[in-house]
């Protein structure tokens, strides 16, 4: 019995998602292993108890949160086949995310001209940590914004329409995964 194109291309799109959730689940793994070792950190003598979150942290969490929503509206914009419309949210989710980016950095620098530095003699453990969850986290959230540049090449070239979405779906699911995952580790180190 040999099975239809669509039955092919169902196929295909389970198996992609199906890895992308392994992946998914190995990031939150990593990420879980690196937020437990701060917790038994926390007992130690030199742990830093009266760290602040730095205000551009804040604004970075608000703008990831704005980019997963324009991703959803090109996502929604390619299913109605409205294909400019989808070129202008793919854009902002890109803006947005390059704008994410530059937040973490001025974030970097707010907490260093507070006097608290990630490596060298004058570092804490506190904020090597913060250093390395937030490194590791923009480290995927480039993956992130280089599947996003293949999906807006990709929209360009007219890949995309109302019944081939699996690359703007994969990199949508992938990206509210990233905007999740900052969202915990931004409360986690806020609360904790």
């Amino acid at each position: 019995m040999e099975m239809t194109l669509q039955e092919q291309n169902e196929r295909k799109a389970q198996s992609y998602k199906l890895l992308l959730w392994f992946a998914m689940v190995s990031m939150v793994m990593m990420f879980a292993g690196l937020t437990s070792a701060y917790v038994v950190s926390t007992s130690r003598a030199d742990w830093l108890k009266d760290f602040q979150m730095p205000p551009a942290f804040f604004i970075s969490t608000a703008v990831i949160i704005l980019s997963s929503i324009t991703f959803l509206l090109a996502r929604k914009s390619i299913k109605q086949n409205n294909q400019a419309l989808t070129t202008k949210w793919l854009l902002a989710t890109f803006a947005l995310s390059i704008g994410f980016v530059v937040l973490q950095f001025v974030g970097f620098g707010q907490i260093i001209d507070s006097g608290y530095f990630f490596t060298g003699s004058e570092s804490t453990i506190t904020t090597s940590f913060l250093y390395i969850i937030a490194i590791l986290h923009m480290a995927h959230l480039f993956g992130g914004l280089i599947a996003l540049s293949i999906i807006i090449y990709n929209h360009f070239k007219q890949k995309y329409n109302a019944t081939q979405t699996l690359g703007i779906e994969l990199g949508e699911m992938f990206w509210h995964f990233l905007g999740i995952l900052w969202i915990l580790l931004f409360l986690f180190f806020f609360f904790y």
